[in-house]
């Protein structure tokens, strides 16, 4: 039986907008009444966005304006790639999370996945959101079983690409997730409820890819998720849900905000309706200047 994708709600749209963070325009690239489209990443490029869309991976025009399909992403056996997913550096390669709890490796252009996670002698699934300036590592949220919850335990680690163990960075026994590379490869960015009594109220953090130097960047009111770095690592942009909100639903009243990569004080840039989906997943442009997200307005 295939998996239960999410589906739109009738009279729902997926689209995918792109933001310009210096002269504020909003652009429509993409949208679709037919199904839930997700996590765009940027090619290296600048050409094209990579979204994934009921288990496939779909490659998207990126200045291009209309309700095309786009171009689906040859990916072999792995046809259950989520919203967790990101190109190499070079744009030779797109690493995804799939349905089976694994990484994989599959070339840009299509082919063959090669599977990069390792076997574990209990229940634990990969979900991957970032990769090393060098290409050389992967960071992602490892998610460990304990009785009937299958993501009881959320922490950060990173893995070779080539291969080895898994390299665990966090302990706090409090559920992490969202993690990313700074683009000088010293950091890796995160949100995280480990410094919250309560209950999914989860803010932002950085600490040094050794697992030292843990930062706390943002404390405030609202929920706040998925850290990007610009390629400069001159800006950073999250999204935020409000207060009270539990993990990263969908189809909410959501921000987009963006911070100084050390922390500080925030700007509003975009409000609209997402939450899952809209911004899992790095998604800057290679100008700096310009980034993808999705948005899924309900009619009326």
């Amino acid at each position: 039986m295939p998996p239960a994708w999410r589906r739109l709600a009738p009279g729902q749209v997926a689209r995918v907008c792109t933001f310009d963070v210096v002269t504020g325009e909003r652009r429509v690239v993409h949208e679709t009444s037919e199904a839930v489209v997700e996590a765009p990443n940027w090619s290296p490029d600048g050409r094209h966005l990579y979204v994934n869309r009921e288990g496939l991976i779909y490659r998207l025009a990126a200045e291009a304006s209309g309700d095309g399909a786009g171009e689906v992403v040859a990916t072999g056996h792995v046809r259950e790639a989520n919203n967790d997913h990101v190109l190499s550096p070079d744009g030779r390669y797109i690493y995804l999370s799939n349905g089976d709890g694994h990484l994989y490796e599959v070339p840009l252009g299509g082919g063959e996945p090669r599977r990069v996670s390792n076997n574990h002698p209990e229940p634990f699934r990969y979900f991957l959101h970032g990769i090393s300036p060098d290409g050389r590592q992967l960071a992602y949220t490892g998610a460990r079983q304990r009785g009937d919850d299958p993501f009881a335990l959320l922490e950060i680690f990173t893995l070779a690409v080539a291969g080895g163990p898994d390299v665990q960075l966090t302990s706090s026994g409090r559920p992490s997730d969202g993690p990313e590379y700074s683009p000088d490869g010293e950091w890796i960015y995160f949100n995280s409820e480990m410094g919250s009594e309560r209950a999914g109220h989860a803010q932002l953090y950085r600490v040094r890819t050794d697992g030292t130097g843990l930062q706390q960047l943002s404390s405030d009111e609202r929920v706040n998720w998925f850290p990007h770095l610009s390629p400069d690592g001159s800006r950073m942009v999250y999204l935020s849900y409000p207060p009270g909100t539990t993990g990263h639903p969908a189809d909410k009243t959501v921000l987009l905000r963006s911070m100084p990569p050390e922390g500080g004080p925030y700007r509003d840039l975009v409000e609209l309706q997402g939450g899952q989906g809209t911004f899992n997943v790095n998604s800057w442009a290679p100008d700096n200047r310009r980034f993808a997200y999705v948005e899924y307005p309900l009619p009326g």
